[in-house]
């Protein structure tokens, strides 16, 4: 009896009220449950106002063993921000738009880099997945070649030590599998025209359906987000690098990272996205209480509307 949580980024508050709805109390400094464990799909870090206290909360929750936590694309990418390459730069450059991605991280965190320090190491023991005999779990993507990919490099599906450092070799197969698992798919735009993210960043890559057949769908119903001007036409599938699709009749399958909007929904009866987008006005945190149901029902969510 698992509680998945969706992307928190720092909204400490919000979480504290979602884990009381779900029935956590709090005893000796952490929350928990009689009978039931949380599960945090990642992405602690960033945007929100209390980063810290997030951190604490869930981390807590982990070493107590009351939740299981999930590496997020956010704290995989703080682990190369603030980790040194061979040539004395850092293996995620300090570029303006890197900063700002990190800054609330960063800013919150000012004169307490130790603490930092501790909790960049406790990243590299999050895992990138879980899974069970009836669900499974990642921050983006369930991709099953970058899944495989994953099992035969990682350590116990962790980037421990030093590996870090070989996840971030542009053209590897490892470099690939992080990033469709931490990111999900992209394809390029038709005729190479661009929008921009949520963030305000110029983009011409669009994140798509990862659990649809690409030779069955269009551009404009595979992406994720409505975009203007997006034609009702076929896809090349030949731009597509992995033409892998979810099996409709596979496990359930909860993750984040999609910034979706309005009430929690299911995209498919095994499909479920967790990220409502808490660190955006009208945003909520949403949580699907999972009691061992064959079919998900948009009944078992909960959720807390940002404050």
């Amino acid at each position: 009896m698992i509680d998945l949580i969706g992307d928190i980024h720092g909204h400490a508050d919000e979480l504290e009220q979602l884990l009381i709805k779900l029935g956590y109390t709090k005893v000796n400094k952490y929350y928990s449950h009689p009978n039931r464990t949380a599960l945090f799909v990642g992405d602690y870090i960033d945007r929100g106002p209390k980063i810290r206290e997030t951190l604490q909360i869930v981390k807590q929750m982990v070493d107590n063993e009351s939740a299981i936590a999930l590496l997020g694309n956010h704290e995989y990418n703080a682990l190369g921000f603030h980790t040194i390459n061979s040539n004395g730069g850092y293996l995620r450059e300090h570029s303006v738009k890197n900063i700002l991605q990190h800054y609330e991280t960063i800013r919150q965190f000012k004169n307490k880099e130790e603490e930092l320090k501790v909790y960049l190491e406790w990243f590299k023991t999050l895992p990138l997945f879980y899974e069970t005999e009836k669900i499974r779990a990642v921050h983006a993507c369930w991709d099953y070649k970058s899944i495989a990919c994953l099992k035969k490099y990682l350590n116990n599906n962790r980037i421990t030590g030093d590996l870090i450092h070989e996840t971030v070799k542009p053209g590897t197969e490892l470099n690939e599998a992080i990033g469709v698992t931490l990111k999900g798919k992209e394809i390029s735009t038709p005729n190479g025209s661009k929008f921009k993210d949520t963030d305000g960043n110029e983009r011409s890559q669009m994140r798509i359906k990862w659990w649809e057949d690409p030779s069955q769908m269009t551009y404009n119903s595979i992406c994720i987000h409505p975009l203007d001007g997006l034609p009702n036409t076929k896809i090349e599938t030949s731009i597509l690098k992995n033409k892998d699709y979810y099996e409709k009749d596979d496990k359930n399958v909860f993750f984040g990272h999609y910034w979706l909007k309005n009430k929690p929904s299911l995209y498919k009866e095994n499909i479920c996205c967790l990220d409502y987008s808490v660190a955006k006005e009208k945003g909520v945190l949403a949580a699907y209480s999972f009691d061992d149901e064959l079919v998900l029902s948009e009944q078992n969510f909960t959720y807390v509307p940002r404050l």
